[in-house]
């Protein structure tokens, strides 16, 4: 065989896939499934093809590999519901070239039931395999975390859901290959739900200090200081911070269509997340008017425009939200980001400054967004007129804080 391995998406969940498959000695190739936006720095990528890694657009190749990962993007469609329509012509395209004893591994983020459900119909209407008798079907929720340096695929548990016992014990001999520790999961939706849990976990929490923000600030209170002082409690209690919006891939969900309810909270948070960009741009613009400035033909600088620091990816960052709504109120709006080289607002580019400290200097106000290791935010505290930090960055009193 000329792979062991097929990894079908090369996007945030396939290309670190593949990663920690070539590092661990596994033949992969990678079948992208459209326009993919992937996480991984270009000497990373240089450094998986000097592994062995290659790509193809060859899909007769998904045949002759021992197991199949689906990695297709899910985004947020137009109704608010997961788009799954990546999957299905990745499921089509893998079911046509299917052969007897693969196994075929979802870890899209999916619905529940998606697997058992549409997925296992594609490949066994289009390749007339039966799932847990002629190919082995599994569920494996992605836990990647882009940048994060210290959980990699490598030492971080890997959930595994089965059509079957067998199926479930040939997805975990895969991911033994690759990972420090499979857990089992019950079966499909169960590892499913997981992914559900888990994203909808961070969304919540992130929610309710986002609300803790705008309360502190409203009532005078330091809430920096308060997590300061809250995250020294061992037990119960697990620090999040506030920010200018929930970016990334991984969007959250309920079960409205599944199981003919909603998760109530899911909607709270998303509600609340959602309303963040609208607030810093509330607070930029009471910032410049206590300082004798109106946003009208106010010059603005923003910092870091990418969903998540030290990282180019820019899916769902809040920095899109908050240019336009700086725009509507006539601002001029230019941007620094070292990982950005040029940013369309509204299909317009955007100025972007060369100097970060001379832009900070001229600009009336400048709005930190994400917090790129690059940024020394003493001297920018230093240089900049007016500084709003949307991520409680900089050194306490240097700047008004989110």
């Amino acid at each position: 065989m000329p792979a062991d391995l097929a990894v079908i998406g090369l996007g945030p969940y396939g290309l670190p896939l593949a990663q920690a498959a070539v590092a661990a000695g596994i033949p992969t190739i990678g079948y992208r499934t459209g326009p993919e936006a992937g996480s991984l720095s270009a000497a990373e990528q240089r450094r998986m093809l000097a592994q062995g890694f290659r790509t193809t657009a060859n899909a007769a190749e998904l045949g002759r590999v021992r197991t199949a990962v689906i990695c297709a993007p899910t985004p947020r469609g137009a109704d608010g519901g997961l788009d799954l329509s990546q999957l299905e012509k990745a499921a089509r395209t893998l079911a046509a070239r299917l052969r007897p004893h693969t196994t075929v591994i979802l870890e899209s983020p999916v619905p529940p039931g998606t697997t058992e459900g549409p997925l296992l119909r594609l490949l066994e209407s289009g390749s007339g395999l039966r799932a847990g008798r002629d190919f082995h079907l599994a569920h494996s929720p992605s836990r990647v975390d882009p940048g994060n340096r210290d959980f990699s695929p490598a030492n971080t548990p890997k959930v595994i859901g089965g059509l079957t016992p067998a199926c479930t014990e040939s997805a975990a001999a895969f991911y033994g290959r690759i990972t420090d520790k499979v857990v089992r999961a019950r079966g499909l939706r169960e590892a499913e739900t997981v992914q559900l849990l888990e994203t909808n976990f961070r969304h919540v929490n992130i929610a309710l200090v986002n609300e803790m923000a705008a309360l502190c600030h409203d009532l005078g209170i330091d809430l920096w200081d308060v997590l300061r002082c809250a995250e020294t409690k061992p037990f119960g209690f697990q620090a999040f911070r506030p920010g200018p919006g929930v970016g990334g891939h991984t969007v959250p969900q309920d079960l409205t269509a599944h199981a003919g309810r909603t998760l109530r909270m899911a909607e709270l948070a998303q509600e609340v997340n959602s309303r963040m960009p609208r607030y810093v741009v509330q607070r930029a613009a009471a910032l410049l008017n206590e300082h004798g400035k109106s946003a009208r033909g106010a010059r603005v600088l923003l910092l870091g425009v990418t969903y998540k620091p030290d990282l180019a990816d820019q899916q769902g960052a809040p920095a899109q939200e908050i240019a336009v709504r700086l725009m509507e109120l006539g601002a001029s709006v230019s941007y620094h980001d070292p990982h950005v080289p040029s940013w369309n607002v509204l299909d317009r580019p955007v100025p972007r400054a060369d100097s970060l400290y001379e832009a900070a200097a001229e600009a009336d106000l400048t709005v930190l967004l994400q917090q790129h290791r690059t940024y020394d935010l003493q001297g920018l505290s230093v240089k900049a007129q007016l500084l709003l930090d949307t991520r409680g960055a900089t050194p306490t009193g240097a700047a008004h804080r989110l």
